[in-house]
C-alpha cells in the first residue's frame, strides 16, 4: 500500500445547487416537494459479488548481484590493494564501482478479476520489478500471473492467470458516483484475506501530487484502506466495480482517516489500451499549472491581488511550444475552464478528462484570457507528436544477442559490469553501426547489468517523447565507444 506521509490540499468546497426549470400549478395548497429521505443501506448483496473476485497477490523479488556507486575510501588501497572486498575499479570523483547482492523480497497486495478468462487489474507498485506473483483466489486456488503491462503514471497494472470462468466483478461508472455515495473496500491488509470495510464516498477528484508526473484524480472514501489493499475493489452498493484501491492518508502507515482509489473512468481506458496495444496510449496537454484558487491563494501570500475572471479552473503557468496546448493557443496566465463542454475546476479533473483521450481523438478546449473565453478544437497528438500507434517496443527491435560479460573479461578490460553483444542481425543495432563483440554498459545514463534491465530500457525509452537508446561502452580492445539508437522509423 502506497503511504502518503503529509501532503497539503488547498482548494475551496464547491456545493452544486439543481434547481428545478419549472413548477406545477395546482388549484389546491402546494405540497412541500421533500427529497426521499435517506433509508437504512444493505451491503450484503455488495459483499457477496465482490468478495470471490477480489484475489490475493504475492509479489516475490528474487535476491540479485547489482553495481553500485560508492564513496571512495580514501585508504581503501591500503588496507585492501588487490580488491578483495569489492571492484577495484576507480570511477570519477571520488566514487567506485562495486557489486552487492540484493536481499529475496516479497510482499502482499490485492487485484480485481475482470474477465472470466483471468484478466486482473491491479496497482503498478503491486507487481512492479516481480520475478515471480502468485495469485490466490477466494477459493484457495493458486495461480501463476504474468504480468500483461504496466501504466506507472496511473499506478496500475493489467496482469493474467491461465484459467476459465473465474468469478469477475461487474465495471461501473465512477463518474455516477455522488459524495456520500456508501461504498465497501475489499482486499487483503495485513495477509488478512477477503476483508470488507464500509464507508462512503467523502471527494471526488482528489488530486495529492503524491506521484512525480503521475495522473491523479482519486474517489477518496473513508472506508479502512490498509496495507495489502492495494489493488483491491472499490465497490457501490450495486456491487461495481468503481475504483482500484491505491493509497492511503497516514502519518503512521496504517490507515487513521482516509483511503484513495483510482477511479473505473481512468482504469477502463488503461487496461483498453494495454490489452489492445501493449501500453497506453495517451495524448500530452503540454502545460504546467495549478488549481486557479491555489494560485490565487500564492499570490495572497505574496502580497499581491489576482482576479483571473473565476475562481475555478486550471491557471497555466507555463506551455510546451511543440505541445497541444501551443496548437491550441495556450499562453501562459491563461485558464481552462472547459474541455468538450465539461466545466474543468481542478487540475484532477482535467488529468483526468485528457487521460481518456487517444491520439488522433480531437478537443474542444475553453480558457479564458483577460477573463474573456476562447474556444478552440485540436487533434491531439501523443508525445512523439504524432498521432500514430505507439507500440512498446522489445529488445527484439535492437536485433542482437547478448550475455552479461565474464569474470575474465571484467579482469582484462578493468571493468565490473555490462553486456556483451554476441550477434548482431538486422535491427537498430545494426543501423547504428554497433557490432559484435561491443559492450554495452550504459543505456540513457542507466547501468546495464542484464538483459532484464536492457528490456525494460527498450521498452521504456520506446514509449518515450524521444524514443532513442543513447549507449555507450568498450570494446575487447579497449576502445569506449559512443552510439545513438533511434527505436522508431
Amino acid at each position: 500500500m502506497s503511504n502518503l506521509s503529509k501532503y497539503v490540499m488547498g482548494g475551496a468546497c464547491a456545493i452544486a445547487l439543481t434547481l428545478s426549470s419549472a413548477t406545477a400549478i395546482k388549484v389546491y395548497a402546494a405540497q412541500p416537494q421533500v427529497a426521499e429521505a435517506g433509508q437504512p443501506v444493505d451491503l450484503t448483496y455488495a459483499a457477496e459479488k465482490a468478495i470471490p473476485a477480489v484475489v490475493h497477490i504475492k509479489y516475490v523479488q528474487n535476491s540479485k548481484t547489482k553495481t553500485i556507486d560508492v564513496q571512495d575510501d580514501p585508504f581503501g588501497d591500503f588496507f585492501d590493494p588487490f580488491g578483495f572486498f569489492g571492484s577495484p575499479d576507480q570511477g570519477q570523483g571520488g566514487t567506485r564501482k562495486q557489486r552487492v547482492q540484493t536481499p529475496k523480497r516479497e510482499a502482499t497486495g490485492s487485484g480485481v478479476i475482470i474477465s472470466s478468462d483471468g484478466y486482473i487489474v491491479t496497482n503498478n507498485h503491486v507487481v512492479e520489478g516481480a520475478d515471480e506473483l502468485t495469485v490466490t483466489l477466494n477459493d484457495n486456488r493458486e495461480f501463476s500471473a504474468r504480468i500483461i503491462g504496466t501504466d506507472k503514471q496511473t499506478d496500475l497494472a493489467l496482469i493474467k492467470v491461465d484459467a476459465k470462468n473465474l468469478p469477475t466483478l461487474p465495471i461501473g461508472n465512477s463518474d455516477n458516483l455522488k459524495v456520500g455515495e456508501w461504498v465497501i473496500a475489499v482486499g487483503n491488509p495485513y495477509n488478512l484475506n477477503s476483508t470488507v470495510t464500509a464507508g462512503i464516498v467523502s471527494a471526488k477528484a482528489r488530486g495529492l501530487g503524491a506521484t512525480p508526473n503521475g495522473i491523479e484524480s482519486f474517489i477518496q472514501t473513508d472506508a479502512a484502506i490498509n496495507p495489502g489493499n492495494s489493488g483491491g475493489a472499490l465497490v457501490n452498493t450495486k456491487g461495481e466495480l468503481v475504483g482500484i484501491n491505491a493509497m492511503l492518508y497516514s502519518q503512521t502507515g496504517s490507515y487513521s482517516g482516509y483511503g484513495f482509489a483510482i477511479p473505473t473512468s481512468i482504469m477502463t481506458k488503461v487496461v483498453d489500451d494495454i490489452k489492445k496495444y501493449g501500453s497506453v496510449q495517451r495524448v500530452m496537454l503540454g502545460v504546467s499549472g495549478n488549481d486557479v484558487i491555489n494560485y490565487i491563494n500564492s499570490q495572497k501570500d505574496n502580497g499581491k491581488d489576482v482576479n483571473l475572471g473565476t475562481n475555478e479552473g486550471v491557471y497555466i503557468a507555463s506551455v510546451d511550444p511543440d505541445g497541444n496546448g501551443a496548437e491550441a493557443g495556450l499562453q501562459k496566465g491563461d485558464v481552462i475552464t472547459q474541455l468538450d463542454g465539461k466545466k474543468i475546476e481542478k487540475m484532477s479533473e482535467l488529468q483526468a478528462a485528457i487521460n481518456a483521450k487517444r491520439p488522433g481523438d480531437k478537443a474542444t478546449i475553453t480558457y479564458l484570457r483577460n477573463k474573456k473565453p476562447i474556444t478552440k478544437t485540436i487533434v491531439l497528438k501523443n508525445a512523439q507528436g504524432t498521432t500514430k500507434v505507439i507500440e512498446q517496443a522489445d529488445i527484439d527491435v535492437l536485433g542482437g544477442q547478448f550475455r552479461p560479460i565474464t569474470e575474465a573479461q571484467k579482469k582484462q578490460l578493468n571493468i565490473s559490469y555490462g553486456l556483451e553483444v554476441l550477434k548482431v542481425n538486422n535491427g537498430a543495432l545494426k543501423d547504428a553501426g554497433i557490432n559484435r563483440g561491443f559492450i554495452i554498459q550504459k543505456v540513457n545514463d542507466e547501468n546495464v547489468n542484464s538483459i532484464d534491465e536492457l528490456q525494460k530500457l527498450v521498452k521504456s525509452a520506446s514509449t518515450s517523447k524521444e524514443p532513442v537508446l543513447y549507449i555507450s561502452g568498450i570494446y575487447p580492445s579497449g576502445k569506449k565507444a559512443y552510439f545513438a539508437v533511434p527505436l522508431s522509423e
